[in-house]
């Protein structure tokens, strides 16, 4: 069965609520991190008492966009003090203009601000944005994961689209090319630094309302699931999440059916709930 991942907790209360009532429900089987906003330690106690009942693969969202750093990055930061948008921070990227130091220094943080609420490493790491398939940045964390885990088996997401789920490319095509051209090599490096990966992505759409997520989600379920991970973005809208982040209703759409009796019909059509990668 495939893997179903909610990114985006500690990104407000309200989406780490949604996150943990879909855990709980069976809908989830891992969910990703973002160690630098204050919603991460307030509420990854509770997040740790569900997995223990309900186990779950919790990993880093190495975040590297449009939020304040833990690290002083004084370079890689913009003048307003936050790191740089997605658009930005490619062109740097595909340019060799990354502060190495700098997103080294960041990388770390985060990790150690995992570990210090968690109590241990990630079971995983990805990317917010999928910053992690990015040069100056893939190097760098694949680099860190190896020294600071040495012959533990964690996995890195790779973002290369499931050519073989007709949902991977119908509702992104250009966001799937475009991710799927930097993740080239990916796997193969992250095998060289002891590091498992997912086989392909699936998930990926425009957020728009266009298509009702059901639909979207039950065309990525369909196809060969082995290895596969579908991500998502499910939350409750509360002023901390439209202080922070512009991705607002969709999270409520995406809940709304990830909550649902249908979703728990699609996933018993498909073969049964969400299985973890770890």
């Amino acid at each position: 069965m495939i893997v179903v991942c909610a990114d985006d907790y500690g990104l407000s209360s309200g989406v780490c609520a949604a996150i943990e009532e879909l855990i709980a429900a069976r809908r989830l089987s891992a969910t990703s991190a973002m160690t630098a906003l204050p919603a991460w330690r307030r509420n990854a106690q509770s997040l740790r008492r569900l997995v223990a009942s309900h186990p779950a693969d919790v990993g880093l969202h190495l975040t590297l966009t449009d939020q304040k750093p833990l690290s002083p990055a004084r370079t890689f930061a913009t003048s307003e003090g936050r790191l740089p948008g997605i658009g930005l921070l490619t062109r740097r990227a595909l340019a060799g203009r990354l502060p190495e130091d700098e997103v080294r220094a960041e990388i770390a943080a985060q990790l150690d601000a995992f570990e210090e609420v968690w109590g241990g490493p990630p079971d995983y790491v990805d990317g917010h944005q999928h910053v992690h398939v990015l040069p100056g940045i893939r190097g760098p964390l694949l680099d860190i994961l190896a020294q600071r885990y040495p012959g533990r088996r964690l996995w890195l997401r790779h973002c290369g689209p499931d050519v073989k789920s007709p949902g991977a490319w119908r509702y992104a095509p250009t966001k799937a090319a475009v991710i799927g051209v930097l993740s080239r090599g990916l796997r193969r490096d992250a095998a060289a630094a002891g590091l498992a990966t997912n086989l392909s992505l699936r998930g990926l759409y425009d957020f728009s309302e266009r298509v009702p997520y059901g639909d979207i989600f039950r065309a990525c379920l369909k196809g060969p699931a082995e290895g596969v991970l579908m991500h998502c973005h499910p939350g409750h809208v509360d002023d901390e999440l439209r202080a922070l982040d512009p991705l607002t209703t969709p999270r409520e759409r995406e809940f709304a059916y990830l909550s649902s009796n249908a979703c728990a019909d699609d996933f018993a059509a498909a073969g049964g709930p969400p299985v973890r990668l770890a």
